[in-house]
Order: C-alpha cells, then structure tokens, then sequence
C-alpha cells in the first residue's frame, strides 16, 4: 500500500487530490489549520489523517514533518499543495503581506520537504509535487506578493528536480491558472469559465503514474477560455 502527504487537504484543490488518492486505496495524511476541517475530514475517510498545522509557522511544519514520520516509514508521493492568496499591487499593498505569503506558499515547502527527504525512497519512482501557478511564470494585475512567492516556489522546485534527479527522486510543478476554490468563492463568473479543482487532481494523479524511467517536469493548466 502507498503512502502519500498532501498539505492544505481539506478544502479545494487539496481535497480533490485527496479525493483522487482515496479511490487508488492511499494511505494519506494531510494538515490544516483548523481543528475542525481536519476532524470532518478524517470522518469521511478511514485511511486518513489530518494534524491541524499552520504552515506558515516554521515549528509548525516541523512538528508536521515528525507527525508524518511517526505513521509513515516511507513516503511514496509528497504533495505541497498549501497556500494563500492576498490580492494587492506590490507598491500598495499592506504591510506584511509579502511575508505572510512567502512563509506559506514558499517556506512551507522548503522545510517540509528537507524534513520529509530522509523517507522518500530513491529509485523507486517517488514523486514531489509543489503546486504553483500561472502565477509562477506571469505577473498579472494585482496580483503582488502572490506572484513574487509563487515565482519563487517554481524557482525552489526546478532546484529539487535538478538535486533529486540522480536520486530518481521525481519533482513536478504544478502550474494551474483560474480555478474554483476559496480563492475565487463569491466571483460572479459561469461555471465553465474556471478550471474545476478535480481537472487539476486529476493531472497529478496521471504524472504520478508514469514508469519509473519518465517524469513530467511541468503541467500548466488554463481553463479553455484563457486566463483571467
């Protein structure tokens, strides 16, 4: 049976890769912030664990990291899906917001993946996600210090792929445009003009089941209309 850890699983994207890996029969743990996500979604599923984390607090993903190593021994596919979304123009907006994004979009990877090496085997086809963004590779109005900290989560991930690669250690960047989640609640826009959560579970879940010997290096998805 294989294991995998998908941070930020509860709601959105993390959910639906959550939701992806329970029909294979996975074995998960996931995180979030509150208390009570992580209850009801441990009460949806009987092979899965969730450890309420704030993962922009450097102790916290720690803590995280040894939680997983207590229930796993070995972890086949690492998922840094969590995140946050402040919109703003870079030169207006408030103060703190670059860090709050860099600490959870950027730094919560880092340290979650250097904790979380040591039981990722080698040469067995072990895959590491980091969920980026259109966002990674384009500047767009407003979106500020959420597209600094997601260049640099894409910056982070070609240096893992390029260290891992002797290892046979995969790493994948995740690079979805406008899709529905609780970033994009409330917008007054038709259903089919984002991207539905699932459709970007769904590519994971694709990458991850490749030979041993091919690894997708990127996957950038937009919904059909273009970008917004």
């Amino acid at each position: 049976m294989k294991n995998v850890v998908v941070t930020g699983g509860t709601k959105g994207i993390g959910k639906a890769i959550i939701n992806q890996f329970n029909e294979r029969g996975y074995q998960i743990i996931t995180c979030s912030r509150t208390a009570e996500d992580c209850k009801a979604i441990e009460a949806e599923m009987s092979n899965l664990k969730a450890f309420q984390t704030d993962m922009s607090k450097k102790e916290e993903v720690l803590r995280f990291g040894q939680q997983v190593k207590d229930h796993f021994n070995q972890i086949d596919i690492l998922i840094n899906n969590a995140g946050i979304f402040i919109p703003g123009l870079s030169s207006e907006e408030e103060d703190g917001a670059l860090e709050a994004m860099i600490e959870t979009n950027l730094y919560s990877a880092y340290y979650l993946t250097r904790s979380l090496l040591e039981h990722i085997p080698e040469n067995k086809a072990s895959h590491i996600f980091n969920m980026c963004s259109i966002a990674s590779i384009m500047a767009y109005p407003n979106g500020g210090s959420y597209s600094i900290s997601k260049f640099a989560l894409y910056g982070y991930t070609k240096v893992l792929r390029e260290e891992l690669k002797p290892k046979g250690i995969k790493v994948t960047a995740i690079l979805p445009g406008a899709t529905w989640s609780n970033s994009w609640k409330g917008v007054d826009l038709p259903e089919d003009r984002l991207m539905q959560a699932d459709d970007v579970a769904k590519s994971i879940v694709v990458a991850s089941d490749l030979s041993a010997s091919a690894v997708i290096e990127e996957i950038v998805l937009r919904p059909q209309l273009g970008d917004l």
